[in-house]
C-alpha cells in the first residue's frame, strides 16, 4: 500500500509538472525549453556568480519602478531599452502602491476586498511581466512581502490603510476575529515591531485564519512564477521583522517548488544598513535555506567610499565556508552622498566580486511619461544610468568574470578609494577608478605583451588600445578624472 501511494504521488507530480509546462507552451513559449538545466542557478565554476542557460551571467539593471508588473503601460518598450544597454536584471515587488496599479483581490458591491476571490488582472499582469522578461533573457528578483504596503501610508496606495488584509478593507474578517489592527501609523524599521501580520506563523502567534490567506496568496504567486526559469525569490523587501517569519516562508516557497520538481533560489532582504548585524548573519549562516544573499541596504546611506567596498568583502569572507551569490538589487541615489557616489557604488559592487548591481528607482515618480527620469532616490534607467550599465557590460564582457576575484593586494601607490582590481593573476585584469587616478599594478605573475584599453562609464566608448610588457610592476594612469575602467588582455 505504501509503495502504491508513493507511485501515485510520483505520477501526480510528473503530471502536474507536465501540465504546468504545457501551460507555458500555451502562453507562447513553445520556442524555448523549460527544463531544470535551463533555470537560473549558481555557477559551477564560481559560486559567487549566477549561471543561466549554461553561461555565467553578471546581473546588471535599473528601472523606473520596483513593481514593474503592475505598470503595464510602456512595459515592453521599457524592457527593450534596458536590454539594449546591457541590462538583464529586474526587481519586482508584489506591490500595489502607485497610480494605475491594481490589487490582488476583487471587491464586493460595497467596495470591500474579498480575500477568497483573486483579481485576475493583477495576476495576468504578473504573468505577462514574467513572460516578457523571460523572452528577453532577463532575470527577475521577486520580493513577495513588501513592508511598505503594510505600515504607514506610502506613495499613492501603499500602506496599511489601503491594504486588502486590513480588516477595515475586506469582507472576510473583523479586527477581533483576525487579531489584525485597522490602523498602523508607524513605518517599517530595522527592528521587529508588534505588527501581527508578520507574526502569524505557528512559532509565533499561530494565527491560522490569516496564515491561510497568506498561504493562498503565495500559492497563487507560485502557480505563475514556477513556470518560468528566470526567477529569484526574496521573501521581503528590507524587513526588520523577526527572522523566523522569513524562515517560514522561505521553507514554504521551497516546498512548493519541490512539489513540482522546480529548482529555486531564495533569500531574505534585511533592512539594517549594517551588514555585520545579527539579522544579516542569520541569512549568511543558513546556506541551505537562503542560497543567495542580498545586501542592498549596504548601498543606502551608510555605505560610502572604501567602506562600502570593505563591507562587501566582509560579506564574502563571512560566506567563505559556503560561497554563494551576493546580490545588490537596490543601489540608492544621490540623497545623502551625491550622484557620483551612486555611480561609484555600481563599480565597487562589481569589482568587489558581487553577482548583481541595479540602480534603484527614482521614487516617488509615478507618471509613465517620466520613466526615464532620475531623482535623489535613484538613477533608475535614466540616460546616465543607461551609459553606466552599458559601460559596465562592455567592460565585464571582456572578462571571464567567474575566474576573477577582488585583488587590491596587487595594487601599490594606491590611496583609499582610488582604484579597485578584479584579476585572475597572469591571465586577466580589470581596474576601476571612481574619480581618476594612478596606481601601480603587480604584473609579475604575467608574461609577454599585453593590450590595455580604457572605458569611461559616462561615455560607453572604448579608447584606443595601448600595449605594455608584463612580468613587472606597471603604472596605470587614467586618461582624465571621472569613472574609468581599464581592461588588460594578453596578446597571444
Amino acid at each position: 500500500m505504501d509503495q502504491l501511494k508513493q507511485l501515485t504521488k510520483s505520477i501526480y507530480k510528473t503530471l502536474y509538472l507536465a501540465l504546468m509546462l504545457t501551460g507555458i507552451i500555451l502562453t507562447g513559449m513553445s520556442c524555448k525549453t523549460a527544463i531544470s538545466d535551463q533555470y537560473i542557478d549558481i555557477d559551477e565554476r564560481s559560486p559567487w556568480y549566477w549561471n543561466y542557460k549554461g553561461k555565467t551571467v553578471l546581473l546588471l539593471g535599473g528601472s523606473w519602478q520596483d513593481n514593474l508588473f503592475n505598470h503595464p503601460e510602456g512595459l515592453e518598450e521599457h524592457l527593450d531599452l534596458i536590454v539594449s544597454v546591457g541590462g538583464n536584471y529586474l526587481r519586482n515587488t508584489m506591490s500595489h502602491r502607485n497610480e494605475g496599479n491594481v490589487f490582488a483581490y476583487e471587491r464586493d458591491e460595497l467596495g470591500l476586498f474579498d480575500l477568497n476571490r483573486f483579481n485576475e488582472e493583477y495576476w495576468n499582469r504578473f504573468g505577462n511581466f514574467l513572460k516578457l522578461a523571460w523572452d528577453r533573457d532577463m532575470i527577475v528578483q521577486v520580493e513577495i512581502w513588501d513592508p511598505w504596503d503594510m505600515y504607514e501610508d506610502h506613495q499613492s496606495y501603499g500602506g496599511w490603510s489601503h491594504n486588502p488584509f486590513n480588516p477595515a478593507n475586506n469582507a472576510n474578517y473583523t479586527s477581533e476575529e483576525s487579531g489584525l489592527p485597522t490602523l498602523i501609523n508607524y513605518p517599517p524599521t530595522g527592528q521587529p515591531t508588534e505588527h501581527p501580520f508578520f507574526r502569524t506563523i505557528p512559532l509565533m502567534d499561530d494565527n491560522a485564519l490569516i496564515l491561510g490567506f497568506q498561504k493562498a496568496y503565495i500559492d497563487k504567486l507560485l502557480s505563475i512564477s514556477l513556470r518560468y526559469p528566470n526567477i529569484l525569490y526574496c521573501i521581503h523587501n528590507e524587513t526588520g521583522e523577526m527572522v523566523e517569519f522569513g524562515d517560514y516562508w522561505a521553507g514554504y516557497v521551497r516546498a512548493g517548488a519541490e512539489q513540482v520538481g522546480v529548482p529555486v533560489h531564495i533569500t531574505d532582504m534585511r533592512r539594517s544598513e549594517n551588514v555585520r548585524s545579527e539579522d544579516h548573519a542569520h541569512i549568511y549562516d543558513n546556506p541551505l535555506r537562503y542560497t543567495f544573499v542580498d545586501i542592498s541596504q549596504n548601498n543606502a546611506w551608510s555605505g560610502l567610499g572604501q567602506g562600502h567596498y570593505n563591507n562587501i568583502l566582509y560579506v564574502r569572507e563571512r560566506l567563505s565556508a559556503h560561497p554563494r551569490p551576493i546580490n545588490n538589487n537596490k543601489n540608492y541615489g544621490a540623497a545623502r552622498h551625491g550622484e557620483e557616489e551612486s555611480v561609484a557604488r555600481m563599480g565597487r559592487i562589481i569589482f568587489a566580486g558581487a553577482a548583481s548591481a541595479r540602480f534603484h528607482r527614482p521614487h516617488p515618480i509615478e507618471d509613465p511619461a517620466m520613466m526615464y527620469d532620475k531623482s535623489d532616490f535613484g538613477l533608475g534607467i535614466s540616460p546616465r544610468a543607461q551609459k553606466v550599465i552599458k559601460s559596465l557590460r562592455m567592460a565585464t564582457d571582456q572578462l571571464d568574470i567567474a575566474l576573477t576575484a577582488p585583488m587590491n593586494e596587487l595594487l601599490s601607490d594606491r590611496e583609499e578609494n582610488e582604484a579597485y582590481l578584479l584579476a585572475e593573476p597572469g591571465r586577466q585584469y580589470a581596474l576601476y577608478f571612481p574619480d581618476g587616478g594612478s596606481v601601480v599594478l603587480d604584473l609579475s605573475h604575467a608574461s609577454g605583451q599585453w593590450n590595455y584599453k580604457w572605458i569611461n562609464l559616462d561615455r560607453a566608448e572604448w579608447s584606443d588600445s595601448n600595449q605594455l610588457r608584463a612580468g613587472r610592476n606597471v603604472r596605470l594612469t587614467t586618461p582624465d578624472k571621472g569613472h574609468w575602467i581599464a581592461v588588460l588582455t594578453a596578446i597571444i
